[in-house]
C-alpha cells in the first residue's frame, strides 16, 4: 500500500495541471522553455533565411543558402595571401561568411552589404570577429561605404544578389560602381540562377570566366569578372 500511495503521489506531482506550470522555477515550464531552444537553434539561420525571402522575394536570389560546393568553387580563385579587403553583396544569414574568414589573412577585413535589416541585425549578433563588418545599405553605394571604413579600394567583391529581378536600373550600377572599386587584379565573384548578370559584368570586366556547379539548389550559374591590371 505505501509503495502503491507513493507512485500515485510522484504521478500526480509530475503531471499537475495549473498555474505552477506557467512560470518560476517549474520543471514544466522549463522543459517547455528548453524545447523552444532547441528549436530556435535549429530554425534559427534557416527560419531567418527565409523570413528574408518571403519579405523581399526580388532581393534574396535564393530560399535556400548556397551549397558548400557552390562556396569552394566560387572562392577557389582568389588569391587569399594579396587579399586586404574582401567585400560581400547580399551575404543572406551568412553563408559565405564564415568561409571567407577562415581563408582571409588576420590583417584582412571582410565588408558585407545588405538592405534587409533582418539579416544584418542576425549577422552583427552572430559573427564575432574583429576583421568582419556587417553594413545596412545598398551594393551600389559600395564605393562610399568601402572608404567609410577606412580602405581606397576592394580586392575581391562577391556577389549573390538576383540581378534579373533587381528593380530598372540597379544592375548596371551595382556593376559600375563595383569595376571602380575593385582594384586592377581584383575580381567580381557572381553566383546566379541565370546569366543575365553577365550582361551587366561585360561592359566594364574585360575578362570573365565561367563555371557551373550542379551541386545546388537550384544548380547554377558561375562568373569571375576581371579587373585587368593597367598596362
Amino acid at each position: 500500500m505505501a509503495k502503491r500511495a507513493c507512485h500515485s503521489k510522484c504521478l500526480s506531482f509530475r503531471y499537475v495541471k495549473g498555474p505552477d506550470l506557467t512560470g518560476g522555477n517549474n520543471v514544466g515550464a522549463l522543459e517547455r522553455r528548453s524545447l523552444k531552444q532547441k528549436a530556435a537553434r535549429f530554425f534559427g539561420q534557416w527560419g531567418v533565411f527565409f523570413r528574408g525571402f518571403i519579405e523581399h522575394p526580388k532581393m534574396v536570389g535564393s530560399i535556400i543558402p548556397s551549397s558548400r560546393f557552390t562556396i569552394e568553387k566560387m572562392l577557389g580563385p582568389v588569391k587569399w595571401d594579396e587579399c586586404k579587403l574582401f567585400v560581400e553583396y547580399g551575404p543572406g544569414v551568412g553563408t559565405f561568411c564564415q568561409a571567407v574568414l577562415d581563408r582571409l589573412p588576420r590583417d584582412g577585413a571582410l565588408i558585407v552589404i545588405d538592405t534587409n535589416p533582418l539579416y544584418i541585425d542576425y549577422l552583427r549578433k552572430h559573427f564575432i570577429d574583429s576583421r568582419f563588418t556587417a553594413v545596412h545599405g545598398s551594393a551600389a553605394d559600395v564605393e562610399e561605404i568601402v572608404k567609410a571604413h577606412g580602405h581606397d579600394h576592394a580586392d575581391y567583391v562577391l556577389s549573390g544578389l538576383p540581378f534579373s529581378t533587381l528593380p530598372a536600373g540597379v544592375g548596371p550600377a551595382i556593376a559600375e560602381a563595383t569595376y571602380r572599386v575593385i582594384r586592377p587584379g581584383g575580381a567580381f565573384l557572381v553566383y546566379q540562377f541565370s546569366a543575365k548578370a553577365r550582361d551587366y559584368m561585360a561592359p566594364y570586366f574585360q575578362r570573365i570566366e565561367r563555371g557551373f556547379e550542379a551541386l545546388n539548389v537550384l544548380p547554377c550559374q558561375l562568373f569571375w569578372g576581371w579587373k585587368e591590371p593597367k598596362s
